[in-house]
């Protein structure tokens, strides 16, 4: 049996207002049952968050570097709806709520289709490197603004 080996990484695509990005779901995503483990949705929801950035110009390792400003997870609420199984194709979608001035509050949903396996509410603060939080960045700030609701 072959298979044909298509395309690279995605960093996903922005719809509606939401950054969407696919993934498949492997072996390793799995714990004894056949289901996604419960704390592997956090990765894919970090992922999300990521290749949005990535998608708006603003990687974290290139803030990091030049602006010194760096994420962190402050808070974390989430709903476990439906469990995913080996093989299955989902998207991550985020979508910015409200940009504060030094954070941002994300609502991020996993889904199968139009089924919502996982709904997280993030919110994300800007920090330096010395921990001490920071203002969004005007650059990333401005981009996330014209995203449409």
């Amino acid at each position: 049996m072959s298979a044909a080996i298509s395309g690279g990484p995605t960093s996903g695509h922005f719809s509606d207002g939401a950054h969407v990005l696919p993934l498949r779901i492997y072996y390793e995503d799995t714990d004894a049952a056949g289901i996604v483990y419960y704390a592997n949705y956090l990765k894919f929801a970090e992922r999300g968050r990521t290749e949005m950035m990535r998608e708006l110009g603003f990687a974290h390792s290139e803030i990091a570097k030049e602006i010194g400003t760096l994420f962190t997870v402050r808070r974390c609420s989430i709903d476990y709806r439906a469990p995913a199984r080996l093989d299955d194709a989902l998207t991550v979608d985020t979508r910015v709520v409200e940009i504060g001035g030094a954070t941002l509050l994300l609502d991020q949903q996993i889904r199968r289709d139009e089924d919502i396996l996982v709904h997280i509410d993030m919110l994300v603060a800007c920090v330096g490197r010395e921990g001490r939080p920071r203002r969004v960045p005007a650059g990333l700030r401005a981009a996330l603004i014209k995203l449409p609701s």
